[in-house]
C-alpha cells in the first residue's frame, strides 16, 4: 500500500513538538512494513522569519522539504487570511496543494490513500483533494475539531460533507465518536483507535537523579502543555494557595500572540504569593520529558478540552499518576487507581478534592508503569492497516 499522510500538524526543526501526536501514529504504521508512507504537511504562509514574531516566525523556517525516521515529508505553503480565514482555508489549503500532490505522482508515488489528520481544515482539504484526485480519504478526529470547530455553522457544515463523503472516519476516543454521530455520520462509519505510548522512550529514570538535576525538593505538581488558556495552567496555581508545602513545575512554551497565556500565569502566580514555588520550565523536548515525569509526584491536567491527552499515558508509563480534569476521552484513558485520579470537577475544589483522594492512597510507580503497558501501539497500528486494507480491497484499481 502507498499512503500519502495529510496533515498541517506535522513536527520540522522550526517546531519540533508540533503534532508529535500525528508523527507517532504514523510513525508505527510505516514500522509495520506493510506500506510505504509519505507525508504532505501544509505550512501557512508567512513573510517574515524574525524572531519577533513568535510562533508565526517558526512557520516561515519551515523547511520545504524534510527527513524524519526515514520518512519524506514535504511543507508546501499555502495562503491563510487573517480574520475571514476559518471559512476559506479549507479551500486555499486544497488548492495549493494540487500541483504538490501532482509532482508527488509524477516522482513516482502514485499513492493509493489519503490518511488525513485533524477534520478542519485539514480533513475538508483533503476530501476536496480525494474528489479532485479520485482518492480514497481516512480522516481521523483529534478534539478540538469535534468539541470546538462544529460550533461554527459553516465548518459544521464542511465537516459533516467531509466525513461523509470520505471512505472511513477514525477519532482516538469513543466520547468524540459520539460527538460526531449527531452531525450525521453513522456510527458504523466511525472506528475508534486510541493513541498508544511510546514506552521505550517513556520509562521511569532514576528518580533522586531526576529529582536532584531539576532541584525539585518536597512534593511537587507538574503540569505539561502549551501556556494557552484552555490547558488549565492557572488551576493549579490557584490550587497552591491551599497547598502550602506543595511545589508546581509547568512544562510548556507560549502559543501564539492571539492566545499565549505565559505573562497572564507568571502575573496570576505573583499577585497570589506563590510565584515562589512555581518553575515555569518552558519548552521542554520529548526526549527530556521522561526526566520531569520521573523527578514529580503527581501530573495535574487541568484542560477544559482533550481528544485523548497523550501527556497522561506518558506521564504514567514513566511511573508518575495523575490528576485530570473529566473531559472527553480523559476518563478512557484514567480508569483504575493505578493510573491517578479524575477531578469530580474542573475547578479548583476539584483539583484540592482530588489530589486528597490521590494522596491518601497514593499507587506504586511501578504499578502506574504498569498501567501504561496496557497502552501500547499494536493494537492501533494494526488497526488502522486493517482498515486501509478493505478500503483499499473494495476499489477495482487497488
Amino acid at each position: 500500500m502507498n499512503i500519502l499522510t495529510f496533515t498541517t500538524l506535522y513536527p520540522s526543526d522550526s517546531r519540533p513538538n508540533h503534532g508529535l501526536f500525528v508523527e507517532h501514529r504514523i510513525r508505527r504504521v510505516a514500522e509495520s512494513e506493510q506500506v510505504q508512507l509519505r507525508v504532505l504537511a501544509p505550512v501557512a504562509w508567512f513573510p517574515s522569519s524574525h524572531p519577533r514574531f513568535g510562533n508565526y516566525a517558526a512557520l516561515a523556517r519551515t523547511p520545504r522539504h524534510d527527513q524524519r525516521f526515514g520518512l519524506t515529508i514535504d511543507h508546501p505553503r499555502f495562503p491563510l487570511i487573517p480574520k475571514i480565514g476559518m471559512n476559506l482555508t479549507p479551500w486555499t489549503m486544497a488548492a495549493a496543494m494540487v500541483l504538490p500532490m501532482r509532482k508527488i505522482i509524477d516522482e513516482g508515488f502514485d499513492f493509493q490513500l489519503i490518511d488525513a489528520h485533524f477534520l478542519y481544515p485539514d480533513g475538508v482539504a483533503a476530501a476536496l483533494l480525494g474528489q479532485w484526485f479520485n482518492k480514497p480519504v481516512v480522516l481521523t478526529g483529534r478534539g478540538t475539531d469535534i468539541t470546538l470547530i462544529p460550533q461554527y455553522r459553516w465548518p459544521r457544515h464542511m465537516i459533516t460533507w467531509a466525513c461523509q463523503r470520505s471512505a472511513a472516519v477514525i477519532t482516538v476516543c469513543q466520547a468524540l465518536k459520539q460527538a460526531l454521530i449527531p452531525l450525521g455520520i453513522p456510527d458504523e462509519h466511525i472506528q475508534v483507535l486510541p493513541n498508544g505510548v511510546d514506552l521505550d522512550l517513556f520509562r521511569p529514570w532514576d528518580r533522586e537523579t531526576a529529582r536532584r538535576e531539576l532541584g525539585m525538593t518536597g512534593m511537587t505538581l507538574l503540569s505539561v502543555g502549551h501556556l494557552v488558556q484552555r490547558k488549565g495552567h492557572d488551576i493549579p496555581i490557584r490550587a497552591l494557595t491551599a497547598l502550602p508545602e506543595v511545589r508546581l513545575v509547568i512544562a510548556g512554551g507560549g502559543g501564539t500572540f492571539e492566545d499565549d497565556n505565559e505573562l497572564a500565569l507568571k502575573q496570576l502566580a505573583h499577585d497570589l504569593g506563590v510565584a515562589d514555588r512555581v518553575h515555569f520550565a518552558g519548552a521542554v523536548p520529548q526526549t527530556q520529558l521522561p526526566r520531569y515525569y520521573s523527578a514529580a509526584d503527581i501530573l495535574v491536567l487541568a484542560s477544559a478540552r482533550e481528544g485523548w491527552a497523550n501527556v497522561l499515558l506518558e506521564a504514567m508509563a514513566c511511573g508518575l499518576p495523575v490528576i485530570a480534569s473529566p473531559v472527553w476521552g480523559t476518563p478512557e484513558v484514567v480508569t483504575a487507581p493505578e493510573a491517578g485520579v479524575l477531578m469530580n470537577e474542573r475547578s479548583v475544589d476539584g483539583l484540592l478534592d482530588a489530589y486528597a483522594r490521590l494522596t491518601v492512597a497514593m499507587p506504586q510507580r511501578s504499578m502506574t508503569r504498569n498501567y501504561a503497558e496496557k497502552f501500547s501501539w499494536d493494537k492501533t497500528t494494526q488497526g488502522q492497516m486493517d482498515l486501509f486494507q478493505k478500503i483499499l480491497h473494495k476499489r477495482p484499481s487497488a
